[in-house]
């Protein structure tokens, strides 16, 4: 060191001491992250500009940087919630959710970073609750489902909208109903089944009868209308034209004129 020349020690310190300024004051924001910036002595949390994107930014060694995950999460939630009746319903959820990119100084400043546990988990088992609540388990358990996840989709949504988190769907996965109350339902439901299949079969078998009667109706109609307009006169005349066809084909035959019934003729064959 001492063969070093005046100037070279104090180069050398500087460029060490600012090696370890830029490393205190260096930070990375990764994929899908952005960040908080606090200053320490410039009024605390910035959220009058956007967060800090990602890559590499220099800040200073005085100052922090809290780093949040910004693109859509999942929060699976397992809750005990009462139907209208009172009756305990076990619900398995999941919610899709972000924060909100441009109010992400204020969830920090505001919510913390346990925002999760403070805002959105609060949030989903309120809405859960109050959707629930407006139905019966059978309602629940058939034909409902799909409109409790909207409903408490919606709902959560609402409770959310001043909270800087956004949520972008939430799923029902499950519901489950005492195993009483379920095998209840299941015979009421396959007793309706039966009942409206039975129904099936009476009313196709009335509509058959129905058919019957209505082709036999037809059917002797048309021979009562028949038998009305065959008359002496018209058989006899039916008769002479019958015979006059015959009489002009080419098979040789006899035709007696007045030896048949009601005097019509007798039509004898060749052979």
């Amino acid at each position: 060191m001492e063969r070093l020349p005046k100037i070279g020690l104090p180069v050398i310190i500087g460029v060490v001491l600012l090696i370890i300024l830029v490393s205190k004051s260096a930070v990375t924001i990764g994929s899908g992250e952005a960040g908080v910036l606090y200053k320490t002595f410039g009024g605390g949390v910035v959220t009058d500009k956007p967060p800090l994107g990602e890559g590499f930014h220099l800040v200073a060694p005085w100052n922090r940087v809290f780093v949040y995950e910004v693109r859509q999460q999942s929060l699976d939630e397992k809750m005990q919630v009462l139907s209208s009746n009172g009756l305990e319903i076990k619900l398995d959820a999941t919610v899709w959710f972000q924060p909100s990119y441009d109010n992400l100084g204020r969830l920090h400043s505001e919510r913390g970073e346990a925002y999760v546990q403070r805002v959105l988990q609060p949030a989903i088992r309120s809405a859960a609750r109050s959707v629930v609540g407006r139905y019966i388990p059978e309602q629940l358990y058939a034909s409902k489902r799909e409109a409790i996840q909207e409903e408490i989709f919606e709902e959560t949504r609402l409770l959310l909208e001043d909270q800087y988190v956004q949520v972008n769907e939430v799923l029902v996965r499950d519901v489950s109903l005492p195993p009483t109350i379920k095998d209840a339902i299941e015979r009421k439901l396959r007793q309706e089944q039966e009942s409206l299949e039975y129904e099936y079969r009476l009313e196709k078998a009335e509509k058959e009868a129905e058919r019957q009667r209505i082709e036999s109706e037809g059917k002797a109609t048309a021979n009562r209308i028949l038998a009305e307009s065959l008359t002496d006169m018209v058989l006899k005349e039916k008769g002479i034209q019958a015979t006059i066809e015959l009489s002009r084909s080419d098979n040789a035959k006899v035709v007696v004129i007045g030896s048949g019934d009601e005097g019509l003729p007798l039509i004898l064959g060749n052979n």
